[in-house]
């Protein structure tokens, strides 16, 4: 269907069209070769690890949380913008293909496949940004402030209940696989562009868990805290760092936030296949 607009058509598609649409979207992800997955992969990681990046730096001096918290909203979107606009692959928004094997154009397996390498090449993607900012000097800002704040959020991240990671990481994917849905449907660069910026924006501002996301606040966090100047401020300012070490990242945030991502995004493509969906009516 289309929307007039003065001389141009913009075309929008419907909930139905766009469940059709991604069905066979999905299918082609799942065929894709092993190494451009990993490379687009790699792309989307880099993407969303510099909305972290950008992020931390713009809020480290700010003590209004609530000033902190929107600033971060409306800066952090840039990475999903970025990955829609040039067709990286993001683990969190793949996660859609459940849409594509309700509607039986895809595999169980191929989702599989199609998730492992996509999440390999955005752990990688997000881990060179990561040591790129702690080893470079990029978090030298404000005299090393921008480091111990690093740190303090990435300590923080890895002191979350396993619980609570699960269900944080549910109620952003959510609002993630939202956004590729509304990008998908409009046609143009500025509605791709809208549609994904206002549900990161709110997944942002609430301080849900994305795990690529995750993938790069940690990682940066425990690169600069062995960096032995870093480390020194780290300690004079009084941050809890005794949970930050590779293996609660890996165990007691990254997998439950992981889990809690996939239950969120394939949940909500399975709803939407069975509200919309051919095979479902």
């Amino acid at each position: 269907m289309g929307i007039f607009c003065r001389e141009r058509v913009v075309f929008v598609l419907s909930p139905s069209e766009f469940v059709d649409s991604y069905a066979a979207i999905g299918a082609r992800k799942t065929q894709t070769p092993a190494l451009r997955l990993l490379l687009l992969g790699a792309l989307a990681g880099l993407f969303i690890a510099l909305g972290g990046a950008v992020t931390n730096t713009a809020a480290h001096t700010i003590a209004n949380v609530s000033a902190a918290r929107i600033i971060c909203g409306f800066l952090f979107p840039f990475g999903l913008i970025m990955v829609i606009l040039t067709g990286a692959e993001l683990f969190t928004g793949n996660c859609l293909i459940s849409i594509s094997v309700l509607e039986r154009k895809a595999s169980p397996g191929g989702m599989l496949r199609s998730w492992g390498l996509v999440y390999l090449g955005n752990f990688g993607g997000a881990l060179a940004l990561a040591a790129a900012c702690a080893f470079c000097g990029q978090l030298d800002y404000s005299g090393g402030a921008l480091a111990v704040y690093t740190v303090k959020t990435a300590a923080a991240k890895c002191a979350l209940p396993c619980g609570n990671a699960v269900v944080l990481g549910v109620l952003c994917n959510i609002l993630v696989c939202a956004g590729v849905m509304c990008s998908l449907c409009a046609k143009d660069v500025s509605g791709r562009a809208v549609g994904a910026f206002v549900p990161v924006c709110v997944f942002v501002l609430c301080g849900f868990e994305h795990c690529v996301a995750n993938m790069y606040y940690v990682p940066a966090g425990i690169f600069a805290l062995s960096v032995p100047r870093y480390a020194r401020l780290t300690l004079e300012a009084g941050v809890d760092v005794s949970a930050l070490t590779w293996g609660s990242f890996l165990l007691h945030n990254l997998l439950p936030v992981t889990l809690g991502n996939i239950l969120g995004g394939a949940g909500l493509g399975a709803l939407l296949w069975a509200c919309h969906g051919k095979r479902a009516s």
